[in-house]
Formats: C-alpha cells, sequence, structure tokens
C-alpha cells in the first residue's frame, strides 16, 4: 500500500462500537479497527468483555466496556442512549449473534423469539439508536455481521436464517434511507468461521468435513480473516459503498 493510499483506511479519531466484543469475530474485529486506529466502546454480555479492552489499550488506543444482555431488548434503547449522551459513535458494528440448532417441527417459540431477539431486533435498536445521531452529524457507519444464511436456508437452524435473511433485508433497507445523509450501511458475510457458535459442526467429524470440501480455500476461515473488511467497511475507502453484504467465506458461495 503506498503512503498516498493509507489515509483512505485510517480510522483515527474515530470511536467505534462492537457488539459481542467478548470473543471470536467481535473480539478480532475490534482489536483489528483499534490496530486502524479506532477508540474502542466495547458491549459484551459479561464482563469478561474487559479482556479484549486490555488488549485493544495495549495497542494504545482507549477502550470502554459496556455489560448488556441483547436478549433484553426492552434495556438495549436506554443504554444506547445513555451511550451516546457521553459519547460520539462514528462506527456501529452490530456483531452479537446467537444460534439453537435443531428440526424446525422441534424449535420451541421461546428458542426462535430469543434467536430473534438478539440477532435482528437487537441490531435493529442499536443501528437505530447510532443511526439517528449519525444521519443528524451527517456522517457514519454502520456494519451489520450477517452469514452465508442470508444467502441460504441451512440445516436444522431456520430461527438463525431467518434473522440473517432480516439482516441483509435491514441493511439494505438502511442504506436506502441513510445513504442521502452521508451514513453508509453495509454487512459482512461470514464463511464457515471457526467460533463458539460453530464448536458443534467443527466436532462432528463427518459434518466437518462435507463442509470444508464445499470451500474452494479448504480450510475454515478464522475470526481475523474478518478484520479486513471490517476494516475497509468502516474507513473512508468505503464512502461510495452502500447497501452490501459482503461474503467472507473462502469462495463458499462461488461453489
Amino acid at each position: 500500500m503506498t503512503a498516498a493510499m493509507t489515509p483512505m483506511f485510517s480510522l483515527d479519531g474515530r470511536v467505534a462500537l462492537v457488539t459481542g466484543a467478548r470473543t471470536g469475530i467481535g473480539k478480532a474485529i475490534a482489536i483489528g479497527l483499534a490496530q486502524a486506529g479506532a477508540d474502542l466502546v466495547l458491549l459484551g454480555r459479561t464482563p469478561a468483555v474487559e479482556r479484549t479492552a486490555a488488549q485493544v489499550r495495549a495497542i494504545g488506543r482507549r477502550a470502554q466496556t459496556m455489560v448488556l444482555d441483547l436478549s433484553r431488548t426492552d434495556a438495549i434503547a436506554a443504554a444506547t442512549n445513555e451511550l451516546l449522551d457521553r459519547q460520539h459513535i462514528d462506527i456501529c458494528v452490530n456483531n452479537a449473534g446467537v444460534i439453537d440448532r435443531g428440526p424446525a417441527i422441534d424449535i420451541s417459540y421461546e428458542s426462535w423469539r430469543d434467536v430473534l431477539a438478539v440477532n435482528l431486533d437487537a441490531a435493529f435498536l442499536i443501528a437505530q439508536q447510532c443511526g439517528r445521531a449519525m444521519v443528524e452529524r451527517g456522517s457514519g457507519k454502520i456494519i451489520m455481521i450477517a452469514s452465508l444464511l442470508s444467502f441460504q436456508g441451512g440445516l436444522n437452524v431456520a430461527p438463525y436464517a431467518a434473522s440473517k435473511h432480516g439482516v441483509a433485508g435491514l441493511t439494505r433497507a438502511l442504506a436506502n434511507e441513510w445513504a442521502p445523509h452521508g451514513v453508509q450501511v453495509n454487512a459482512i458475510a461470514p464463511g464457515y468461521i471457526a467460533t463458539d457458535n460453530t464448536q458443534a459442526l467443527r466436532a462432528d467429524p463427518d459434518r466437518a468435513a462435507e463442509i470444508r470440501r464445499r470451500i474452494p480455500a479448504d480450510r475454515w476461515g478464522q475470526p481475523a480473516d474478518l478484520v479486513g473488511a471490517a476494516v475497509f467497511l468502516a474507513s473512508p475507502a468505503s464512502d461510495y459503498v452502500n447497501g452490501h453484504v459482503l461474503a467472507v467465506d473462502g469462495g463458499w458461495m462461488a461453489r
């Protein structure tokens, strides 16, 4: 990268909110944004999110934490408003997500609602609150974490697939409304990434091998594989990119 190109990907002076930042993809993206120059607000379900904050501070960036259970959607607006009253947010990464595996005929309505609450309802509420301030300010970046199951139905993951189809649609809808106000809304659709959410798949030798054979890159992805896409979508380099769902999947969707 030339010196002239570097500022296009710099996040110096920006503040990023990342949900689900305790482990996995959220943690990797948070650290990657910090390495690109951003300060962080890290949201996690437990105080263990402080461990990610410590790594961000070790890079030399500021980090603050919020502990919030995103399944409690009634608490999201108040918590986000309290944050925005004291801290502007330039970049919002809606990463938090849960999955419940099982045949659709056996999934309880409570499980269905739990998945939708975290993966879709919370993503909308946080994007809405951050987006309102961004629209008023005339600039901002919102990055949703979608999935390959934003394009496909999957097996035994009906609530998750429905929620991630919803995330893709929400991304495009918000982009249409907020693009005239200088706010870019895009999504990253990870492929099969080695995280807690895919532990059950990786523990099944037959299913794990079947998945790997379908991936042209011939390996499962790692959380760090998402960082470049996140920095791009958070940076000035993506100022004319809006409403896009970027698959980072080792080539899965090309098969």
